[in-house]
Order: C-alpha cells, then structure tokens, then sequence
C-alpha cells in the first residue's frame, strides 16, 4: 500500500470509500466481527495518520474512545491482526506505543463481494482502486556479480515457518513492504542472536550499508516482535 495513495486530490474520497469498504464487510459478518470493525472504524477516523500510512495510539487511549477495559482493547487488537486487517509495524516496548498499518489488499478482499450492495459507482471506484500487483523486480541489482567473492546467491522469499523467528520476521517484512522485502530484505540470512544482539549476512558490502542507512529502523522494528529483547541489529558480509 503507499501512503501517497491517500495524500492527493482525490484523498478525501478514497477515505470514505475504503472507510465504507470496512463497515460493509464488518456488517457481513458476525456479531462480533461487526463489533471489532466499527471499533476499527471509530479508530481509523479519529486517529489514522494518512500521510505516515500507520496507527499509532495506545491502549489507554483506545479503551477510552471504545468505552471499554484495556483487556478488551488487547483482544481486539489480536482479533483485527490475527485476521490481517491490521498489520503490526513495531511492537510497543520500552514505553514506545505499538504501531500498525491498514491491510488494504485484505479490507478489499473481505469487502468486494459487496461492494455492488453499496452501489454501481461506488464497485466501478474500489475495482479501479484495488491494489495492483507488485512488479517482479523494482530495483535492480546483481548481488551475484557485485560480490567480490561470489559465494553468496541471492536469498529467496521464505515459506512461513512459526518455530524460526527470523522467518517468521521475513514473512512479516514480505506482508509488510514486499518490494523492499525482494529488493533488500531478502538477501540478508541471520548469523546469530546474543545478549540482544541480531547479526546479520548481507551477500555485498552495498546491500549491507544501505540497509543500515535506509531501513534499519523498519527492520529493527519488525524483527523486535519475534525477537524478544531486541536491543539492536548488526549487518556483516
């Protein structure tokens, strides 16, 4: 999904469209599903940072604009990204406020089977807004010849594997930002995990530094969710 999406002249309405897209799939469900989507929805309205494309409010203040228990607010929470409507971003540690992103793929998904009960233009609008298919490749790069020793292959996108975490943090970068995830993410293979420590592979000294200049921190904070203890993430060739 890209934040600029919400940011142009047709901002306003791509909002409401995509708010509406939630609200019919909650209604098509079950009494509890409606329940956890119109607290999604109150949530999104007040407090979705659109030019940032995440969500970043604390339990505290969501059982209060959901006038409930933070308990409530905890399961909720796991309801809405248990079912890939809402994405995790970084884990709340350290006193930091956890933060999530809307699955747009997914809200269409659950959605498009209704969109025609809203109306023919509203179907003919969500149609052309669906989110495309990412291409194959967006940035181009030889890791296989740029690496002076040439012993290292380009990793491949892994299956999901609960039991490894750093599996497991690859799946979530793959869900999260796929181009990066083929262009960056990868290619880099875990070497161990130690006194909070994460070391890293990386097949080139390129890849290496320009993962740590560009991306560390989406990097860091996606891997703190299935690494716990997490203090900081070292890339090496």
């Amino acid at each position: 999904m890209d934040a600029r999406r919400f940011t142009g002249p047709q901002a306003g309405s791509q909002k409401y469209d995509l708010l509406t897209a939630m609200s019919v799939a909650g209604l098509n469900g079950t009494p509890g599903f409606q329940t956890s989507m119109l607290r999604l929805v109150a949530l999104v309205t007040a407090r979705y940072n659109w030019s940032r494309d995440e969500l970043t409010v604390g339990q505290r203040e969501m059982a209060r604009l959901w006038s409930v228990d933070e308990r409530t607010v905890k399961r909720e929470i796991k309801r809405l990204t248990t079912a890939s409507i809402l994405l995790q971003l970084r884990p709340g540690v350290r006193g930091r406020v956890a933060a999530y992103r809307l699955n747009i793929a997914e809200i269409h998904r659950l959605s498009a089977p209704i969109w025609d009960r809203v109306g023919p233009d509203y179907s003919d609008r969500m149609t052309q807004q669906a989110p495309k298919p990412m291409p194959e490749k967006v940035v181009h790069v030889d890791f296989a010849t740029s690496d002076a020793r040439g012993d290292r292959p380009m990793a491949q996108p892994p299956a999901v594997d609960t039991d490894d975490p750093w599996t497991l943090t690859l799946a979530r970068l793959a869900a999260l930002e796929p181009a990066l995830h083929r262009s960056w993410f990868s290619a880099l293979s875990m070497a161990g995990f130690e006194a909070g420590v994460l070391i890293l592979r990386a097949p080139t000294r390129f890849l290496a530094q320009y993962v740590q200049t560009h991306h560390l921190k989406l990097l860091t904070g996606t891997a703190q969710l299935s690494f716990p203890g997490l203090r900081r993430i070292e890339i090496s060739v």
